[in-house]
């Protein structure tokens, strides 16, 4: 590591701890050479992830329009915004593995996890995830849901 100061590269680790809720290691430093001290941080790389919309169009992941839609779809639930915070976080954890996802993909992993989390949220959801068209399609998907 190179000294902001003097740009020494001789520097020492004098202390280290997690930061940011364990997603960064923060290190103290102090260079050999000037005796100046400076911190440094370690943090993964985020992989970006595409999303690929029916279209085709090609748009950068957004957690927040996840958490929009989800938020709507439990509007008036007996759900917690932590409840919330845990679903989107497991959708996104899912997600990170790919550089890549179909937007249908997104769409199956929130139905998947508001089916365990609340039926009427999850029901809000398909029918408008799935363009429910008639009474029809709600019978059949509730079907589906028993």
């Amino acid at each position: 590591m190179k000294c902001p100061y003097c740009e020494s590269r001789n520097t020492k680790v004098t202390d280290k701890r997690e930061s940011e809720k364990g997603l960064a290691i923060r290190r103290r430093r102090e260079c050999l050479r000037c005796k100046k001290r400076f911190t440094t941080y370690e943090r993964v790389e985020q992989v970006i992830i595409t999303v690929i919309k029916k279209d085709g169009k090609r748009e950068p992941f957004n957690r927040a329009k996840i958490m929009s839609g989800i938020e709507k779809a439990c509007n008036k639930r007996p759900v917690t915004s932590e409840q919330l915070e845990k679903v989107v976080s497991r959708i996104e954890s899912r997600l990170r593995k790919k550089k890549e996802v179909k937007s249908s993909k997104i769409g199956e992993l929130v139905l998947k996890e508001l089916k365990k989390l609340d039926k009427v949220a999850y029901m809000r959801f398909a029918s408008v995830y799935k363009e429910f068209e008639n009474l029809k399609s709600f019978k059949k998907e509730f079907a589906l849901l028993k």
